[in-house]
């Protein structure tokens, strides 16, 4: 590495990336952001049935109103992990900046309205950037929702755990999935997967659409594309890994922003996956 180069990205790992969403995809305000992550995910574990703790999950990344609900129930299962996880490995898709790899966002926390969440980087995955599979590119995480939205709830559901956040670019999802098999199944570590599913269909015809869409990964069919689900090369990369793991999916709720305040002319689709340990 040159000193340019190294000079960079120590300058990089004092930085702390702002929220770029809040006030739009969820609250601003510390004291609301709480109080509605935390009456989602009582919600949630209402409706848990005390299913074990999971090794991984698909969450989706909308805007509270919308899919918060759907994301709180994988959240509250992960609460099971509590004081055993001390990172999240999180995809999730570049929607803003085009990247050809999977990128970090060169900062040693990101900062949410509930408190910073330090970024891990850890060795295996300084191995990918070695390889080239991995980038630093401030600019692709700047402006992303999809890492950002998820990360009020991890601060609530696992306190002071780290995350490694990465931005899924142009890759093949069996490449993708060379930053999930080191971490999957480690009693330390949950891999997220941020994915909404079907966007802007008639309500009816997403419904059909996100119906096979959830019974493909279910069967941990890694053939998912984006017109199906906008995270669909993190979804796959996982359903790959977790294929080769023996992990058991198991829909945790599925919705559409027009159970919301969302109009059914034109909606986006969202479920919640959570993958066990056989």
């Amino acid at each position: 590495m040159s000193q340019s180069s190294q000079s960079q990205q120590s300058q990089q790992s004092q930085q702390v990336r702002a929220p770029a969403v809040a006030g739009l995809f969820y609250p601003a305000e510390p004291a609301r952001l709480r109080a509605d992550v935390e009456a989602m995910l009582a919600a949630a574990r209402r409706a848990d049935d005390g299913g074990t703790a999971p090794a991984a999950l698909i969450v989706p990344h909308a805007g509270y109103v919308y899919s918060g609900p759907t994301a709180a129930l994988a959240w509250a299962r992960a609460g099971a992990r509590r004081g055993q996880v001390r990172r999240v490995v999180m995809l999730g898709p570049a929607h803003r900046v085009g990247v050809r790899a999977l990128a970090l966002p060169g900062c040693r926390a990101m900062d949410t309205p509930l408190g910073p969440v330090e970024v891990e980087v850890p060795a295996q995955i300084e191995e990918l950037a070695a390889a080239g599979l991995v980038v630093t590119r401030p600019d692709v995480h700047a402006a992303e929702h999809s890492l950002e939205v998820q990360l009020p709830f991890l601060t609530a559901v696992l306190p002071g755990a780290s995350v490694v956040p990465l931005a899924v670019g142009w890759v093949a999802p069996d490449r993708a999935a060379e930053a999930i098999r080191p971490f999957l199944g480690r009693p330390d570590t949950l891999v997220v997967v941020s994915s909404d599913l079907s966007h802007y269909l008639p309500l009816a015809e997403a419904r059909r659409v996100d119906e096979a869409t959830i019974e493909r990964i279910l069967a941990l069919r890694a053939d998912i594309d984006h017109e199906e689900a906008c995270g669909a090369t993190g979804v796959n990369a996982l359903l790959l890994a977790a294929g080769e793991r023996g992990l058991v999916p198991r829909l945790l709720g599925s919705a559409t922003s027009a159970d919301t305040i969302g109009s059914p002319d034109r909606v986006v689709g969202y479920a919640a996956v959570a993958f066990y340990e056989e």
